[in-house]
């Protein structure tokens, strides 16, 4: 008789700069002069790895922001940094957001096709449809795209770059040197996209990544992108406050997918989490009083101002919220609207406290602790049915991730919930996830 083997918890670390923390970049900690040094972001890699972690994760928008001015943003296009990344490490799973609103399907494809055969099979793709009219600026477009509508594009662009992704078959290249025949062109067949929004001819012109397809991510908690996930996703990065709001999301998330014919071990649902660590629980909420109090108010309201698309400049800081729009009339990311204005009105916050709040994780879950209580909070929600595993947020790099890796990690696994050691070499087999058959047609006989 066989026995499975136990649930095992996945781990992702995103990296952002000097930390997740807005003040982070001020902190004695923190190494801010590093943000565009190649060797900061390989330490990074190397330390995710070193802790087994499935995968690392950078974010990207298209915009600075106008916040440059209190905060350590901007940097590096985040596939050309993981291709870097790509040559010093083996094992760690290396995910880039790139954006279906601002970009083209074949690029795209390209893109992570190269990192894909470059890594060994350890790409993966953050779908995002972008949310702000500043990227919109740049592309020359005065508004930005309705949020239903970026949805429709990004659902043929998924589309497109999966099939161009299968424009080679795997056995396509036959090296076949006596009779001077390299690959079978039978076996690389144009796709003939015609759609909506793009006009794809194809064959991609690099041969089918080792994985496939790059794992697909995807981070919106919208109604559309819930469905969408449902429909592409293989790991989602969320945002919860709760147990409770966790579980629902889960469950309404895995009771999606059987309406587009997959199981629900087919897609992990990741939270995102910003442990402040300490050796005691008062130095850690010692080491959280610290950033919040280096925080820059002006950029902590012009930062909550984008997330609730309301101005809040000149509005007195120890007073509330004004009164906000509804959900369905913000055209940026709406599941973050609602979250935010949630968590102020549950807990009657004022806007300097709530700038307090977000300072760590922007909405994602922050928790000040020991390394066991930190443990403690991760197997709740594994076990208690609101995660598949987590998107670990650092408050402060490189120490963060440091702590996180030396004193978490190995709480994880003497509890059994995390590898003691790789079993894989792709980004898929640490998610546990299938290799994508081939759907192109096969060639006519």
């Amino acid at each position: 008789m066989t026995t499975s083997r136990p649930r095992q918890l996945h781990l992702n670390a995103f990296l952002m700069n000097a930390g997740h923390h807005d003040a982070a970049w001020r902190h004695p900690r923190t190494q801010p002069e590093r943000v565009t040094d190649l060797g900061y972001f390989q330490h990074l890699a190397r330390t995710a790895e070193r802790g087994l972690l499935d995968s690392v994760f950078l974010a990207d928008g298209l915009a600075l922001f106008n916040k440059v001015r209190h905060n350590a943003l901007g940097g590096f296009e985040p596939l050309t940094l993981l291709s870097a990344l790509a040559a010093v490490t083996e094992r760690v799973g290396l995910i880039a957001t790139v954006s279906t609103t601002f970009n083209e399907p074949f690029h795209v494809a390209r893109k992570f096709a190269s990192l894909d055969h470059l890594s060994g099979g350890r790409a993966g793709w953050n779908i995002v449809t972008s949310g702000t009219v500043a990227e919109a600026r740049n592309f020359g477009q005065d508004e930005h795209l309705e949020h239903s509508l970026r949805y429709e594009r990004a659902r043929e662009f998924v589309e497109v770059a999966t099939r161009l992704w299968d424009s080679w078959a795997d056995d396509a290249i036959v090296l076949d040197r006596e009779r001077g025949i390299y690959a079978d062109t039978d076996r690389v067949r144009p796709i003939n996209h015609r759609g909506a929004y793009f006009g794809v001819e194809g064959p991609l012109n690099v041969p089918r990544p080792p994985q496939g397809h790059p794992l697909l991510v995807q981070a919106g908690s919208s109604e559309d992108g819930k469905e969408f996930a449902a429909q592409y996703a293989e790991a989602v990065f969320t945002a919860q406050q709760t147990l409770a709001d966790g579980q629902a999301f889960y469950k309404d998330l895995k009771s999606r997918l059987a309406r587009y014919g997959r199981t629900e071990d087919q897609l992990l649902v990741l939270p995102g989490i910003a442990p402040v660590l300490g050796s005691t629980e008062a130095e850690a909420r010692a080491l959280e009083q610290e950033l919040t109090d280096l925080q820059v108010p002006e950029y902590g309201l012009a930062q909550l101002s984008g997330m609730l698309g309301v101005d809040l400049t000149g509005l007195p800081l120890d007073g509330p919220l004004p009164e906000l729009p509804e959900e369905r009339d913000i055209n940026g990311n709406k599941s973050r609207f609602t979250l935010v204005a949630e968590l102020a009105r549950r807990d009657g916050l004022t806007l300097r406290e709530l700038i307090a709040r977000l300072g760590a994780g922007r909405g994602h879950r922050v928790f000040a602790g020991t390394p066991e209580q930190v443990a403690d909070q991760l197997e709740e929600w594994f076990t208690q049915g609101a995660a598949d595993g987590f998107n670990v947020m650092p408050p402060l790099l490189p120490g963060g991730l440091e702590d996180f890796v030396d004193h978490v990690v190995p709480v994880l696994q003497r509890r059994g919930l995390f590898r003691t050691e790789y079993t894989g070499r792709t980004l898929r087999e640490h998610y546990g996830l299938a290799r994508p058959e081939n759907a192109a047609p096969a060639p006519a006989s």
